[in-house]
């Protein structure tokens, strides 16, 4: 299924330019950017954010070339993330390295790997999970475990963990709406942060807290659409999401410092 970004139910405007989003550029060239988005940063402008979003931020340094791009090819942005998650995302600059993206995130040729502090430890500890999500409407907008609803697989394995807590590496093969949260909800072991999934009968009490939604988009691998390469760019997670498993005794392996 062909997966697009939620685009702003506002018109085909380009989005207003704003130096003052603050973003790390983990790496660009003349056909992409590879962005570095912190956690509490919407991705891009829609109901209640019409300048403060990455986006914006993008637009401030890069505007030219993403307007080359147009509406059509979401102003060279080819997936999301939501607010609170943190990590990689990447930018197409023109319009063939958009096109080429685009395909290879439709064959689901990307390598997208995230972290996530859970609650609990899931068992087994490496697995895939294979549930398939379909999205609803209720106070928010979110998603339920459904034979009807759309492929959803995430490859899971823990890295480190206490009895109340652990550090998870998840690789999604498909790009649904909450996945990794969702998946992560059918365990029985939720991400740390997240209000809205949590399994049936576990109280948040009963849950660690964290000042954010603990999750990290922090490997992003794909061939390059110039020369056709396969390039990878890490991102460890920042502080506060270290900081949590500091606080929990959960050990952060070193190659995440």
């Amino acid at each position: 299924m062909k997966y697009k970004p939620n685009q702003p139910a506002q018109d085909n405007r380009p989005p207003l330019a704003n130096a003052g989003v603050a973003f790390d550029i983990v790496y660009a060239d003349e056909d992409l950017m590879v962005i570095g988005k912190p956690a509490g940063l919407v991705t891009q402008p829609g109901l209640g954010h019409v300048k403060d979003t990455l986006l914006n931020g993008v637009f401030a340094q890069y505007g030219h070339q993403l307007r080359q791009l147009g509406p059509r090819r979401d102003w060279g942005l080819l997936h999301r993330l939501d607010r609170q998650t943190s990590g990689l995302l990447v930018v197409a600059l023109r319009p063939r390295a958009y096109d080429a993206l685009r395909e290879d995130f439709e064959h689901r040729r990307l390598d997208k790997q995230y972290l996530a502090i859970v609650a609990g430890r899931p068992n087994p500890l490496q697995g895939v999970v294979q549930a398939r999500l379909k999205e609803i409407q209720a106070d928010k907008k979110k998603v339920i475990v459904s034979r009807s609803g759309e492929e959803a697989i995430s490859a899971y394995r823990v890295l480190s963990s206490t009895e109340s807590a652990a550090l998870v590496e998840v690789r999604i093969k498909t790009g649904r709406l909450h996945q990794i949260r969702a998946h992560m909800m059918f365990l029985g072991t939720p991400v740390l942060g997240d209000d809205l999934y949590l399994p049936d009968g576990l109280s948040k009490a009963k849950v660690p807290r964290a000042p954010r939604l603990c999750l990290h988009a922090w490997k992003l691998g794909f061939k390059h659409p110039s020369d056709q390469k396969w390039r990878e760019f890490i991102q460890p997670p920042p502080p506060d999401f270290r900081d949590v498993l500091r606080r929990l005794g959960v050990a952060t392996p070193p190659e995440l410092i």
